[in-house]
């Protein structure tokens, strides 16, 4: 593409994106395909000759945006609602533009060393202290892979060179959570070659916390059977209700223990730079490592994930291989991004989130953040005063877990009317919510986190879930 036909073009998408993060209220926050649509309205084969940007964006509003699910919509309610916000894109758009590949230092100077100071004013922010150093994943899934990898690396001697299978003196291997925790703790054991029997989920008590009491027993347990519990992993606001567990308790255990504490706190670390919130993250401090993830909550496009370590050196220790084609020697000690993790490709990620910061500035994050705890504070309060639904879980934070009640009916009558609720109600495609199962009870849950969703947007979800839980 020449210069000029990028630029008429890069122009006419900065407007299309503009208007859309303007007005995507005029979208069905849903979408309405039904499976095989957009496969169906797209060629099997590709072009033999290439086509015009007019062609192809085009198709793109024709064929792929009736298949979008507005996340960037402020009725978007489901799962953890998130904001691309614009200085985002524009990062997005630069790194795109650039194409650095950040494995080494040398590869890009910028990328490493800016991810590193980003990482900085964010750890900050939400109070950890220096001896946690940072790196950027993808997602927390990865995050907490690389967490539970670390672990193993210092639980198992040689592990690295020698791995599990077949050594006699190795020990089957222990990993612990709550019965809340997030699913990607199954995959990373399942990943690591542990296997899920190794994973021991822990009950968590009436607000979704785990209990310590039981951790304890588990693994007093657990040693007496012969296995070797190597960690723990705590939550800060958990999927399904945003609890939180106990992280100086579980610390404590873990420090006792000798097992590694690493800390899941993808969705709502960040809240701890709300005044009046630091104390969510009492005890983070003394982990090992924790996550936390400003595409969910501080309107980074995805993906981002910032994971921090105060012992980086077993995460390299774990992953760190340099073949000779990508030996360097610099003018002063280098910290090379491949050596954290096993993605040798890095893409630019901290730009993104440079921009995001710097636009909002730490007052303008902190606002937003309370502001949407507000909003939900206001919905639990509207279902709290309710004879027709009830809330299922304390609201901590920008999420309310409730339930339509019907008196007289019984707890399967109670769920099929809710499963019949959220169907409807997401049919309509002014709002879009999720739901969830919190100790056997089938829960709704709107989630808020979009900058653009107002007191309006909150009060049209209630008066919709209101009207349509009357028609049954």
């Amino acid at each position: 593409m020449d210069p000029d036909t990028f630029r008429r073009e890069a122009h006419r998408l900065a407007d299309w994106i503009a208007d859309y993060l303007a007005g995507s209220r005029k979208y069905p926050v849903l979408s309405r395909v039904r499976p095989g649509d957009i496969a169906h309205a797209l060629p099997t084969a590709p072009p033999a000759a290439g086509e015009s940007f007019d062609a192809i964006f085009a198709d793109f509003e024709r064929v792929l945006l009736p298949g979008i699910t507005h996340w960037n919509h402020p009725g978007f309610f489901a799962y953890f609602a998130i904001t691309g916000s614009g200085p985002g894109v524009l990062g997005e758009f630069l790194s795109a533009a650039l194409n650095v590949q950040a494995m080494l230092w040398r590869t890009s100077p910028a990328a490493t060393e800016l991810e590193e100071v980003v990482l900085s004013w964010l750890r900050q922010l939400i109070g950890l202290p220096p001896a946690f150093e940072g790196v950027i994943y993808d997602t927390a899934s990865m995050s907490t892979l690389h967490a539970l990898a670390a672990a193993r690396e210092v639980a198992v001697p040689a592990v690295r060179a020698k791995g599990l299978a077949g050594r006699a003196g190795v020990p089957r291997l222990r990993v612990y959570c709550s019965d809340q925790t997030h699913s990607s703790i199954d995959k990373a054991v399942l990943l690591l070659g542990l296997g899920q029997e190794s994973l021991r989920k822990i009950p968590s008590d009436d607000e979704f916390r785990m209990r310590v009491d039981a951790l304890a027993s588990a693994i007093r347990e657990d040693r007496a059977d012969g296995w070797l519990p190597i960690a723990a992993v705590a939550t800060v606001g958990t999927t399904s209700s945003t609890s939180v567990d106990p992280v100086a308790e579980i610390g404590e255990i873990c420090r006792r223990e000798s097992m590694w504490l690493h800390v899941d706190a993808a969705y709502a670390g960040v809240a701890a730079m709300v005044p009046g919130y630091e104390a969510i993250l009492r005890g983070a401090e003394q982990a090992d490592s924790l996550v936390v993830n400003p595409h969910k909550w501080l309107f980074t496009p995805f993906d981002l994930s910032a994971f921090y370590c105060r012992r980086m050196d077993a995460v390299r220790s774990a992953f760190s291989l340099t073949p000779e084609y990508l030996k360097t020697v610099e003018a002063a000690p280098v910290r090379n991004l491949m050596d954290t993790g096993i993605q040798l490709g890095r893409r630019f990620r901290a730009l993104k989130l440079w921009m995001v910061m710097r636009h909002f500035g730490v007052d303008g994050l902190r606002a937003r953040l309370g502001e949407h705890m507000r909003l939900a504070r206001l919905f639990a309060s509207w279902v709290d005063e309710s004879e027709e639904f009830e809330r299922l879980a304390p609201v901590p934070f920008s999420v309310v877990c409730f339930r339509a009640v019907r008196k007289g009916l019984d707890e399967a009558a109670i769920e099929r009317l809710n499963e019949r609720l959220l169907e409807t109600v997401n049919q309509d495609g002014e709002i879009f919510i999720s739901h969830t199962k919190l100790h056997g009870r089938f829960a709704l849950r709107l989630a808020i986190g979009n900058l653009h969703t107002t007191d309006a947007d909150v009060a049209r979800a209630w008066e919709l879930l209101q009207a349509r839980a009357r028609r049954f």
